[in-house]
Formats: structure tokens, C-alpha cells, sequence
């Protein structure tokens, strides 16, 4: 096979992408090439008659593996940010082989005799600390890929990884599709009181594109509103329209997406029995009781009965908190807003009118101070600060737009690695928030290859002239993101399979994201990052205190919420089979009744959109939210006590013993290095304002 060398694809890692000039068909060649090469060298790799060292074995395989792992990571991002049917088309194509690879990698006896091989090797011990954890990992990843199965039990364990990765793509597909295919076209303005000026305006320029579109030129101004159940549209009108009726409309849509009770052809139904399904089989041929007890192996949690008490029991600790925010806000509705029956469409818009009836603030009020271009900018000034960064602009052919690249330097100007950011919500764009890696840290002969890494996220877009506008809301999830990025960005690990993605436990990797979250609180950060659009004037005073006070508003609720959606997820996975969609319903029905203050409507189908569980990576590990919170409260509460929260000296502190050192060793070490004692809820408690009531639950 004759293979095109001016494929972009197939580009050196040491150049940068260009992305412009990825083609759908591009992909299958690139990928096949990539993927033969990759055999041979698992191949050679396995020779037993190879000397049992780093560099006859790893080197070489490494050299031929993160070219192939490159080449599909940015295949799945542009799929992610560029959405379309070729696009689409291309990567269906070539999943299931690349699928199977990696079922096959894992299944091979031969490299996995070689690891042990290497594990034993007498010199083993004087190996660095990283090369001596991937070698570890990496048997352990064996073992939990298969590599012991024999016969008909190891062929189907391969069949279990083909068909689950082609599920958790077909339940993505269906939520995209079921997304980008709703939207409700209004022609009476009057429905839409209550929302932001800009808002509205957005609703009418995407009514006006859709007319440009039909007429295959500019139209006629029009008339109308068009609304999508995308995040910057849904979101304000469930928190601001005054439209009951609108607002019911635009929830029922959103709590059927991708299931039997709305558009049946995205119905995620068949995609969820056979995930839980096929878990449950691969969990049993391992000969785990369930696939949450697999999934645990690589975890700090312990077990799943330990979870769940660790769920219980901050339930227990948050439910008196939430039973009366759910109290204040069902009185609030009845008096002042008329609501004698506060319906689950209703809970948005009345906590909003609460929200302002009690603290005298409204989103709306912060979002003229929080351009996107002088949010970024402030943020790498905070960086700058803390962690002695430097982001220099800098010009990539990107995939849209949209997207920008940064140069990450550190104080030294040692490189660090590329930041690009795509922040934007647009037609064919997946929903929600996150980071990817397209290129690891590593060590290659005289030089060091950097990181280069995406930060996703799906913010209202600009108004024609004007800079896009950030809410609150939108600053901590940017935070959040952007607390994973310095992971990858900072570490110090010249291993990628001792990096921070690769193997810093589930449930410990989100520290460095929620840990950031806390800056979006503090007055010395916001007065950096803020800026009036008209006047250039930060956010002011007593403007912040009124978000301040406002920040544990509704907190008990919040917090039994994501306690729901992890009890859910630990139960659906801690069964020695798979459920059929019933089941799951009535598994949701039961947490539901354990921890939660609100229920929703019988024919709500939250579980058919959860990607995080079935599309995502999170399945039996969606607690790691709470209980990394744990950690990053702790962590930030190490800043506090210094009096100043930008300590360049405890920012140093943190960036070494919890950034740099990537997956190099357990993370509970890497907390205790930091903290120098194991982590304690009492920050956690309160930072969320759940302690007085607490203490009387208590008592």
C-alpha cells in the first residue's frame, strides 16, 4: 500500500498540526498506515530475544505508538468541534479497527511477558522513578485488559471492547443529532420577557440565518426568535423567562433528549441496556463481582461500599441544608411569584427571582464586566502570579475560527507546551466542557517533545461587533478547565505513561480543576480579570459582595444533585449483570427517593443524555467529582491560611507536589507531600456554607 507522505496525519511530532487541511478522507489511509506500523512494533517489541531494557523495548514501541495515538486524538477532536456527516462517516469507518487494536494490544501475552521481563530485570530497581511506575501501570493494565483469558473467553473479552466502544459512539451521535435537530421558532416577541437584551437578540439572529440559509442569500430582516436547546440558549430561558408555558416547552424537550419520549430515532434506550450489558460481562470474565469492583482497581477509592458511604454520609451532611433551600424557594414562588405548585420548569426561573429578591443580584449584572478577551487576558496574568506563567499568542491552522493557540512559557522561558482554546457553542459542536491532550511530555534522544493540549468549552457567542460576554457560571467551568490543562501543561514527568492523564487515579484528577474553581471568588482575582465593556471599569465592590454573599445560595440542592447522579451511577454498575431500561429507571426512582429534594416528572429521561456514563469515561466513577472536592477544598484551604490566596511560595509548593508530578506516584502521596496530612472534609463544608445546620443535624 502506497501511503501519501503530505497526509497532515501522518506529520512528524515535533511539527504542529494543520488542522485546515485535515480531509475526511484522509483519516482512513493515515489511521490503516498508522496502525500497521503500530502491529510490527508491538511485534518486535514482544521478542523475548530482545535485551530486557528500557530502550530496546519501550523506546522503539513508544517511538511508533504516539504518532498513531496523535493522529486518532485530534480524528476524535475535530469530530468533537467540527461535526459533520463526512467528517462523521470517516470515523465510524475506521473506529472498529482502531478498537480492536487496542483490545489486542492489551490481550498480548507476548508484551505482556516482556513487561514482566522488564519488571524483573536486576537493574530494575535503579530505573527512575517514572520508568519504573509506567512499567508497574502497565501489568496492572494487563491484567485488567485481559492478557490472562484463554481461548473463547479472551476472543470475546476483544468482541466486549469492539462493541463498547461502538456503543459509547452511537449514544454520543444520537444526543448531537437529537440536539442540533430541535429548536422552536417563535414569532411573537412578547413570550420572550424576562430575558437578557442580548439574548433575545441572539435568538433573532439565528432565526435570520436560518431564513439566509433557505433563501441562499441575505433575506429580508425577520420577524422571529429561534431557540436551541444548546446551553447559552436553554439555560436563560429556564432561569429568565417569565413564558411558564415557554419554559416547559424547552425542559420537556431537554429531559427527553436522545430517548422514547422525544425524537424516537436518536432513542438512546438500546445504547444504555447494552453498555451495562456488555460491562457486566467483561467486569465477570475477569472474575470481578461487578464492574464497579474493576473499575476500583485503578482508583483511590477502595470499593464501591466505601463510596457509596462516602456518599451517604455527605447526603446525610447536606440534606438539611437542601431541604430548607427547596422550603425557602417553594415559599418564595407561592407568595411572590404566584406558584402555588413550583414545577420542576419552574425551579430556575424562581430561584433567579429569590436570588435577586434576597441578595440584590442578578448574573445579568456581571456579565457587562466579563468580556472573553479581558477574562482570558486576566487569567494569564493570575497564572503569571501564581505559577510564574507566561501564554504568548501564537499562529496555528486551526479548525475553526473560533479556536486560539497559545505558547506556554515558564518563568525560566523554558517551553512548556501549547494551549488552544475553543470556547464557543455552534451547530455541530458536542456539548459541555472539557480538555484533551494531543501530544504528551516526553524525552526523545536530544530534545524534549511538549505537551500540546485542547481546552473545550461551549460559551454564548459574540454579538455582531462586540465581544462575547462570560457569565459567572461560565468563568468557574473556564477555571475548571483550565485546572486540568496546567496538569498536563505543568507536569514535570518525561514518561507519558506516568503523565497526568495517563495515570493520576479517576477519582483524584479532578483536583486540579476544582481546586481553580475557588479563584473565581476572590476580589483580587475578579478585579485582574474584569472589565467593563463600555467603560473598561473592573467589577466593583460592592457588586462582588453581593455575588460573594450569593455564592451558597441553594448550595444544599446543588450539592444532593451531584451526590444523585453519582449514587446512580455506582449502583447501576455494582450488579453482576446488566438491567434492562426499567431497571435503570427505577434505580434512579430509588436514589432519587434516598437523597433528593426535587423529583422530576415520570417521563423525564435524564440517564439518556448522561454521556459522562455512557459516552464519557465516568461510568462507576462519576463520585470522583465529590470526592476530589474534598481534595481540592483542602488544597486551596492550604492558600487561605497564608493570608493571601496568589502566594507565589505556596503556589510553587502546589505546582511541585501535586502538577508536576504528574501520575509519578499515588495521588493520596502527592496530597500528603502537599498538605502534609491526609485530606479533611471541614473545608469542603465549608466552602459550600454547610456547617451551622450540620453541627445541630449532629448533635
Amino acid at each position: 500500500m502506497t501511503i501519501d507522505t503530505s497526509n497532515p496525519l501522518l506529520a512528524p511530532m515535533d511539527q504542529l498540526m494543520d488542522y485546515q487541511s485535515i480531509r475526511p478522507e484522509q483519516i482512513e489511509p493515515a489511521i490503516t498506515h498508522l496502525l500497521e506500523k503500530a502491529r510490527k512494533a508491538v511485534q518486535s517489541a514482544a521478542d523475548p530475544a530482545l535485551p530486557a531494557t528500557w530502550e530496546a523495548v519501550i523506546t522503539p514501541l513508544d517511538d511508533i505508538m504516539q504518532p498513531l495515538w496523535r493522529a486518532w486524538t485530534i480524528v476524535g477532536h475535530l469530530k468533537s468541534v467540527v461535526s459533520d456527516a463526512p467528517l462523521r462517516e470517516a470515523f465510524n469507518q475506521i473506529l472498529g479497527p482502531v478498537t480492536e487494536f487496542g483490545a489486542w494490544v492489551g490481550l498480548h501475552e507476548g508484551l505482556y511477558q516482556q513487561y514482566l521481563r522488564l519488571k524483573n530485570n536486576p537493574d530494575f530497581v535503579n530505573w527512575s522513578p517514572a520508568r519504573q511506575r509506567v512499567i508497574e501501570l502497565s501489568i496492572r493494565d494487563f491484567l485488567l485488559s485481559g492478557v490472562a483469558l484463554q481461548g473463547e473467553k479472551r476472543e470475546r473479552f476483544a468482541q466486549i471492547a469492539q462493541a463498547s466502544s461502538e456503543v459509547a459512539q452511537k449514544f454520543s451521535e444520537n444526543i448531537l443529532d437529537a440536539n442540533d435537530a430541535w429548536s422552536l421558532t417563535l414569532d411573537d416577541e412578547s413570550r420572550l420577557q424576562g430575558l437578557p437584551d442580548d439574548v433575545i437578540a441572539r435568538f433573532r439572529q439565528q432565526a435570520q440565518t436560518d431564513k439566509d440559509t433557505a433563501n441562499g442569500d441575505t433575506a429580508d430582516e425577520v420577524n422571529a426568535w429561534k431557540i436551541t436547546l444548546k446551553m447559552p440558549d436553554y439555560l436563560p430561558v429556564m432561569q429568565y423567562a417569565k413564558d411558564r408555558e415557554l419554559r416547559q416547552t424547552l425542559y420537556r424537550a431537554y429531559a427527553t433528549l436522545a430517548s422514547d419520549q422525544g425524537d424516537t430515532q436518536y432513542d438512546n434506550t438500546e445504547q444504555i441496556e447494552r453498555s451495562l450489558a456488555l460491562r457486566a460481562e467483561k467486569s465477570a470474565l475477569l472474575d470481578f463481582e461487578h464492574f464497579a469492583a474493576m473499575q476500583l482497581e485503578t482508583r483511590m477509592a477502595d470499593d464501591a461500599p466505601q463510596v457509596l458511604n462516602f456518599l451517604r454520609d455527605l447526603a446525610q451532611r447536606a440534606l438539611p441544608f437542601a431541604r430548607r433551600d427547596l422550603k425557602d424557594l417553594q415559599a418564595f414562588a407561592q407568595s411572590e411569584l404566584g406558584l402555588d405548585t413550583l414545577e420542576p420548569w419552574d425551579v430556575g426561573y424562581a430561584s433567579e427571582q429569590l436570588r435577586r429578591a434576597r441578595y440584590d443580584y442578578s448574573e445579568e449584572e456581571i456579565k457587562p464586566y466579563l468580556p472573553q478577551p479581558r477574562v482570558i487576558d486576566g487569567l494569564f496574568k493570575m497564572l503569571k502570579q501564581l505559577f510564574d506563567l507566561t501564554f504568548e499568542p501564537t499562529s496555528m491552522k486551526l479548525w475553526h475560527n473560533d479556536a486560539q493557540a497559545f505558547k506556554v512559557f515558564a518563568g525560566n522561558q523554558e517551553s512548556l507546551g501549547y494551549l488552544i482554546m475553543d470556547l464557543t457553542a455552534r451547530e455541530g459542536k458536542q456539548a459541555g466542557a472539557w480538555v484533551n491532550q494531543e501530544r504528551d511530555r516526553r524525552r526523545v534522544s536530544d530534545h524534549l517533545q511538549t505537551p500540546i493540549v485542547y481546552l473545550t468549552c461551549n460559551f454564548a457567542p459574540a454579538a455582531p461587533g462586540e465581544p462575547a460576554r462570560l457569565t459567572h457560571d461560565d468563568l468557574i467551568t473556564l477555571f475548571h478547565e483550565m485546572g486540568h490543562a496546567l496538569h498536563a501543561l505543568l507536569g514535570q514527568v518525561d514518561e507519558p505513561g506516568a503523565s497526568a492523564f495517563s495515570a493520576v487515579e479517576w477519582d483524584a484528577i479532578e483536583l486540579p480543576s476544582q481546586f481553580m474553581e475557588n479563584f473565581c471568588w476572590e476580589y483580587p482575582v475578579l478585579e485582574t480579570l474584569t472589565g467593563h465593556v463600555e467603560t473598561g471599569a473592573p467589577l466593583p465592590k460592592p457588586l462582588f459582595d453581593k455575588l460573594l454573599a450569593a455564592r451558597n445560595f441553594q448550595s444544599g440542592m446543588q450539592t444532593v444533585r451531584q451526590i444523585e447522579f453519582a449514587m446512580f451511577d455506582m449502583l447501576l454498575h455494582n450488579q453482576p449483570k446488566g438491567l434492562e431500561i426499567g431497571d435503570v429507571m427505577q434505580t434512579l426512582q430509588s436514589v432519587r427517593d434516598e437523597v433528593a429534594v426535587i423529583h422530576p416528572p415520570a417521563w423525564h429521561r435524564f440517564p439518556h443524555a448522561f454521556s459522562h456514563l455512557f459516552a464519557g469515561g465516568y461510568a462507576a466513577g462519576y463520585y470522583s467529582y465529590k470526592w476530589a472536592e474534598v481534595l481540592s477544598a483542602d488544597a486551596y484551604a492550604a492558600f487561605e491560611e497564608t493570608g493571601n490566596v496568589l502566594d507565589t511560595a505556596m503556589g510553587e509548593r502546589y505546582r511541585q507536589e501535586i502538577l508536576a508530578v504528574g501520575g509519578l506516584r499515588p495521588a493520596a502521596e502527592s496530597f500528603r507531600a502537599f498538605r502534609g496530612r491526609d485530606a479533611q472534609l471541614d473545608a469542603l463544608l465549608r466552602h459550600g456554607g454547610m456547617t451551622a445546620l450540620t453541627d445541630q443535624a449532629h448533635a
